[in-house]
């Protein structure tokens, strides 16, 4: 067996959607205001691009001290797509 056993190719916007809903799942556990959650996802070069946008009062929960909790959500975010052979991109907007 070359390479090891490789997981069924997913639909780019099924792919999508999903990392969404995670994304929008875990900020919606971290703030104070989940109604405030919005998440867009969009295909930019070949990346899934996903933008989170939170209540202004919220930004700082969900970057976190020194950043380490957007840097643990662009972890798993990347680890998700990575199993489809995917890049994905967190941003983070106010």
């Amino acid at each position: 067996m070359e390479g090891g056993p490789s997981l069924p190719q997913r639909d780019p916007v099924d792919e999508a959607a999903a990392l969404k809903h995670l994304v929008e799942q875990m900020a919606r556990a971290l703030v104070d205001s989940p109604e405030g959650v919005t998440v867009e996802a969009a295909e930019e070069d070949n990346a899934c691009v996903i933008r989170l946008r939170v209540a202004s009062a919220d930004v700082g929960r969900v970057i976190g001290k020194q950043g380490r909790t957007a840097k643990a959500m662009r972890t798993v975010l990347h680890a998700i797509a990575a199993r489809s052979n995917r890049r994905a991109v967190l941003e983070i907007l106010e």
